[in-house]
């Protein structure tokens, strides 16, 4: 299972699941329990089916506009609402498609809540470990921010320092600046086909 490397880890999306709600602890164990599901049942849904399952929980529980707009940066702003659109489609396709790719088994892992505080500005990390047998742990730490009655996933830091959406910006960024809005959507529906199994 690629879930092995530390590689494979930094390519991952901050998702969680569909049972976001007023806790930022138990958005993460929502999270949590519904990507062991998909993991446990991952030969048997294949990519196809982790990709449709995993659908509604990022949807539901990631901020994916708000995380869409942070990795462009500044330059949202020059974007018309038809590409802003076009851009968080992509980038929740990307989002759902990697968490499908990566967790494609499931070797014993297990997810635990080291610990939970607010931070500045009013958000909130949920530190967590996945366990992982015979190996060391990874660190996997989670920003929420609060959006209506639920707390959602903004970010996810890897190793507690490595921000997802921090190594995403610098090629956004540069790709719309370069190239234009059409050029970045299509950078990132790139980057979706090349994590479906080939053929």
């Amino acid at each position: 299972m690629r879930l092995i490397t530390t590689a494979a880890l930094l390519a991952l999306w901050a998702c969680a699941p569909a049972f976001a709600g007023g806790d930022p602890k138990a958005t993460i164990d929502g999270f949590d329990a519904a990507l062991l599901d998909v993991m446990k049942n991952a030969n048997k849904l294949g990519y196809k089916g982790r990709y449709d399952k995993l659908t509604p929980v990022l949807q539901n529980t990631y901020d994916l506009p708000l995380m869409a707009r942070i990795s462009v940066g500044p330059q949202w702003a020059t974007l018309t609402p038809d590409q802003q659109t076009k851009v968080v489609e992509a980038f929740a396709a990307l989002s759902i498609a990697t968490y499908a790719s990566r967790f494609d088994g499931f070797g014993g892992e297990q997810f635990q809540i080291t610990s939970e505080a607010p931070t500045t500005g009013g958000d909130d990390v949920v530190d967590t470990k996945m366990i992982r047998p015979n190996d060391d742990p990874v660190d996997l730490n989670y920003r929420l921010r609060k959006s209506g009655d639920d707390w959602k996933v903004i970010d996810v830091f890897l190793s507690g320092t490595i921000s997802q959406l921090a190594n995403y910006r610098s090629e956004f960024s540069a790709t719309l600046r370069n190239k234009g809005a059409d050029a970045l959507v299509q950078l990132i529906n790139d980057k979706v086909a090349a994590l479906a199994p080939k053929g």
